[in-house]
């Protein structure tokens, strides 16, 4: 059986722009191997807990709205967009259904913001005039190069073909299609990614135990080069962990799936993560039966030693 991925319909205020997109996620999960499953952002809490709990992963897309900056409270910045409740709602709902049930989650381009704010971090609510024009839209097939973490979680899914090592970090090309970005990693989540002109988030993951503020990271060297206080500011606190495989992206590895190893394996992980969630998930439920099984004595009923 193929894992389920929960993938949210992008946005309420934009048709095309769902009918555009949502399939490239669809396709993406079902070249990895798994099952996508759309989750409409008008459906009633009741449904949207069922379908939850139907699937096995978690994958958040892209949308052109932005997050409310009163999520994280910020005042609105004048070049800010318009939020979508529904699509917070849904997102968070997600989220937290993961989190409990250890489920895997990945988080593109909006999904990385709204994990991060989830999470408890902050947003770059716009990118000021920068080297790197982080809006290069669809169109531009590498808009920059992201500088990974060497043994970080997305670095052992990068090949050296297309992420060579150079001056201790790994580069990766990449799309950019965004005018907002995280700035305070939330709880729980460390920026394993950055973009090496500017400094930008490019990538965040889960980690064990308490997460490391931005400035840790920048005494260790590991965000080496970007030290704008405007993209890491402190944030400290706890959240329980349990081993979750999360990965938020900035970019958009559904669009570059055909051309790209490191985004046909950002979907191959997912996939291989939500089936062994649905393996575990399976094996749990099975276990209360087969213990009443072997505690049944020859003459008594189940319902009895069930007591």
């Amino acid at each position: 059986m193929k894992p389920r991925i929960a993938i949210p319909v992008p946005t309420t205020n934009d048709a095309g722009y769902n009918q555009r997109s949502w399939p490239s996620y669809a396709e993406a999960v079902s070249q990895a191997g798994g099952e996508p499953v759309r989750i409409d952002l008008g459906a009633s809490p009741e449904e949207l807990r069922r379908l939850a709990a139907g699937c096995d992963g978690v994958l958040l897309p892209g949308s052109p709205a932005d997050v409310d900056p009163a999520l994280y409270g910020a005042e609105r910045d004048p070049a800010c967009a318009a939020a979508d409740p529904a699509r917070e709602t849904v997102d968070y709902l997600l989220l937290e259904d993961a989190e409990r049930r250890g489920k895997p989650v990945v988080a593109i381009c909006y999904g990385i913001q709204s994990l991060n704010v989830w999470s408890g971090g902050t947003l770059v609510q716009d990118l000021m005039p920068m080297p790197v024009n982080h809006s290069a839209g669809s169109k531009i097939a590498v808009a920059h190069t992201a500088r990974v973490l060497p043994g970080s979680l997305l670095a052992r899914l990068l090949e050296p073909e297309e992420a060579p090592l150079v001056d201790g970090w790994l580069r990766l090309p990449v799309n950019s299609s965004h005018h907002q970005a995280v700035a305070a990693p939330g709880v729980g989540l460390r920026v394993v990614a950055h973009s090496a002109e500017d400094g930008v988030v490019e990538a965040v993951e889960r980690v064990a135990g308490k997460a490391k503020n931005p400035g840790d990271l920048e005494d260790s060297g590991e965000i080496e080069g970007a030290r704008d206080a405007m993209f890491h500011v402190e944030h400290s606190g706890e959240r329980p962990q349990r081993g979750q495989f999360v990965l938020g992206v900035q970019w958009h590895p559904e669009r570059s799936y055909s051309m790209s190893a490191a985004s046909r394996a950002i979907f191959a992980r997912l996939v291989e993560e939500a089936q062994r969630f649905a393996h575990g998930s399976r094996e749990s439920q099975q276990e209360p039966a087969a213990l009443d099984r072997r505690e049944v004595s020859p003459g008594q009923s189940t319902e009895t030693s069930s007591r």
